[in-house]
């Protein structure tokens, strides 16, 4: 397409030739006659000015050496870009001749079943989903419309996706949760998990993931989240909507996370706790209490970001601490022991001379 109809499409302000022939979407460096790339960080200020593509997607303030698209969410704009110049190919409507369907099992208008999937009985599936190989969904499960499960996913029994909900592969919604109670000779009892999982519209959920359906009730996952890799939700955990969490996130069971919170790879949170709406954790922190609105976290027991950098830098001159105040003990025991009267300064009766 021309620059002139990327930019219509993308919303941008146009300047330069619009008659230029964009092909493809690249980043700064590799980019070359034809590509459209983007400007986002100022790290790469020295890449832009050197680049080569025809056109660069950029805030109002930002020098381009060639035709830009200006816009106030460059970013935002090159992901668009993305979903315009690279669409990912959709598989065919249909069933594969391997799928194992049920019989009570309800398909919506143009869904496609790929190679060795199976639906379980009385299972929902909403239109135009993409159910991909080796995809399992249990009995009763709901899934909306146009969402794509990729291959291994495992959507367990009775639970329900929105519409548009992502899934990559091996990722497992539904899976028991963690829970047993220990009888009078130390045996674990298994606690049936018999509750669900409800996962909102425009959720993504990254490959690998587990979220756990608790006893009674329901894991509920808030609309427009995105969850990362490796990551694990215990059972009953509530997600507020636009909750991202990065890889390696783990939230212990009965926890109440509020809209918008962030949490950084690796963060753990304790269970039964409430944290606020907006919360940021940086990665690795450790958050054993519940959290305000819009704190902003590091560190284990997480503490509130500034203290923990100060915190940090403080870590940091330990060893010359170290060596400072043991020098200052024996200095100290030095004095102390030049101050002491001597022997021959003390006559017989215990007084000094």
């Amino acid at each position: 397409m021309t620059l002139r109809e990327l930019a219509d499409l993308l919303g941008c302000r146009l300047e330069g030739d619009g008659d230029l022939l964009i092909t493809r979407v690249a980043d700064l460096a590799s980019a070359g006659p034809g590509d459209v790339t983007f400007f986002f960080n100022p790290k790469y200020a020295r890449a832009l000015a050197e680049t080569r593509a025809s056109a660069v997607i950029a805030a109002d303030d930002v020098p381009v050496p060639v035709a830009a698209l200006r816009t106030r969410e460059p970013y935002v704009a090159f992901a668009r870009a993305l979903a315009l110049l690279h669409p990912q190919a959709a598989p065919p409507a249909g069933l594969h001749p391997t799928a194992v369907i049920d019989p009570t099992a309800v398909l919506g208008e143009d869904v496609s079943v790929g190679p060795y999937a199976c639906v379980g009985a009385a299972a929902v599936v909403g239109a135009r989903t993409s159910i991909r190989a080796h995809v399992t969904i249990g009995n009763g499960a709901v899934i909306g419309d146009d969402c794509l499960l990729h291959p291994h996913v495992s959507v367990r029994e009775r639970v329900t996706l929105g519409h548009r909900v992502v899934v990559q592969d091996h990722a497992v919604i539904g899976s028991d949760g963690f829970g047993f109670a220990a009888d009078a000779t130390g045996t674990m009892i298994k606690i049936p998990q018999v509750g669900t999982v409800v996962v909102g519209d425009d959720v993504e959920i990254g490959v690998s993931t587990a979220i756990d359906r608790p006893p009674i009730g329901a894991t509920v996952i808030g609309a427009g989240s995105k969850i990362d890799n490796l990551v694990q939700i215990g059972h009953g955990v509530e997600l507020g909507e636009r909750v991202i969490l990065v890889s390696q996130v783990g939230i212990a069971g009965s926890t109440s996370v509020g809209a918008g919170t962030i949490l950084a790879g690796q963060v753990g949170v304790a269970g039964h706790l409430t944290i606020g709406k907006g919360v940021r954790a940086t990665a690795q922190t450790g958050i054993p209490n519940s959290l305000p609105d819009k704190a902003f976290v590091s560190g284990y027991p997480a503490i509130d970001n500034r203290d923990w950098l100060k915190a940090s830098a403080i870590f940091r001159t330990l060893p010359a601490l170290r060596k400072q105040v043991a020098d200052l003990q024996r200095r100290l025991v030095t004095l102390e022991g030049a101050a002491t009267p001597s022997a021959a300064d003390v006559d017989e009766s215990g007084s000094e001379r």
